[in-house]
């Protein structure tokens, strides 16, 4: 049956905390050197309209090491940059593959895809949302606090794609996501929306209101990939929007810093947290592989392979 994934919401609580399970299990797995080479004869397509590091790793490094394998496409060299419609290239390679990923500019591209598409699509990075890096980070939380239920986030910064399938988390786990964010700078209003009726938002004037008691705080780069010509005054919209230490002094004791990374050191965060022993950064980019390897085998129904 075909599924697609472009919003941490095409997933049900019980569908998200399978997929955490089994990838705690396979990250075990994987350090004692146990193979877990369930997805033999599988293929990956990922399409990158946008350049990644951690995102093509982890999903071609997990295909690897499930059995698979993964195909590398880039637009540019595809007949996508000569104008071919994006339905007809979906409706290709369904023939050609197992599933796709696809890491684009906006999130219309991926639906248009998805819906001429038989076979999964993975929303690897859209303007929208960004589901694959919250499941690693929902994996983090769970190793750190052993649940998800009642955890408060605080997300400093800019509202953008993570920020926002942060927020659309909460309706599925239970967590509570605390928002402070530069005027003009606010998440997506539907996401905020859904998230006010089903889930648990708030929003603070100041990052030091929102990171109050937090569990975690979880901050981004000021200037993502598009936003380069707005440099200037990002930078001065989000200068008081640093995670520092004395911001993260104001979060529970036992608080973590996150961040999605690429990291601009010591503009939103600073090397003293980063690198500190409150930091969860580094778990955070591990579990993108191990997130990642056990959506793959939800998607593929596999799950009891792994069981």
């Amino acid at each position: 049956m075909k599924q697609t994934i472009l919003s941490i919401l095409d997933l049900t609580s019980e569908e998200i905390s399978t997929i955490i399970r089994n990838a705690i299990r396979l990250k075990d797995e994987r350090k004692r050197g146990i193979p877990h080479r369930h997805l033999e004869g599988k293929t990956l397509g990922m399409i990158f309209e946008k350049s990644s590091t951690r995102t093509r790793i982890s999903f071609e490094v997990g295909m690897y090491e499930l059995g698979g394998s993964a195909v590398y496409l880039n637009p540019k060299d595809m007949q996508l940059d000569r104008g071919e419609a994006v339905q007809d290239t979906a409706r290709v390679l369904s023939r050609y593959l197992s599933s796709v990923m696809i890491r684009a500019h906006t999130h219309t591209s991926i639906q248009a895809f998805s819906a001429a598409s038989s076979i999964p699509v993975i929303n690897g990075l859209s303007d929208k949302e960004h589901p694959c890096q919250i499941l690693a980070d929902l994996m983090t939380l769970q190793e750190r606090f052993g649940t998800l239920s009642g955890i408060r986030v605080a997300w400093i910064g800019d509202g953008n794609n993570v920020c926002n399938s942060l927020i659309l988390s909460t309706i599925r786990t239970g967590m509570k996501v605390s928002v402070s964010v530069p005027p003009g700078y606010e998440p997506d209003a539907e996401c905020v929306h859904r998230a006010e009726e089903d889930g648990y938002v708030t929003f603070h004037a100041t990052p030091e209101e929102a990171v109050a008691g937090a569990d975690a705080i979880y901050t981004d780069t000021w200037i993502s990939m598009g936003d380069e010509d707005e440099r200037a005054e990002r930078m001065v919209a989000f200068e008081s929007y640093r995670l520092d230490e004395p911001l993260l002094k104001l979060a529970s004791k036992d608080a973590i810093a996150l961040h999605c990374l690429p990291a601009h050191r010591g503009s939103e965060i600073t090397d003293a947290v980063i690198d500190g022993p409150q930091s969860a950064v580094w778990d955070q980019a591990e579990n993108r592989l191990h997130a990642q390897k056990a959506l793959l085998i939800a998607l593929f129904g596999l799950e009891e392979k792994i069981r």
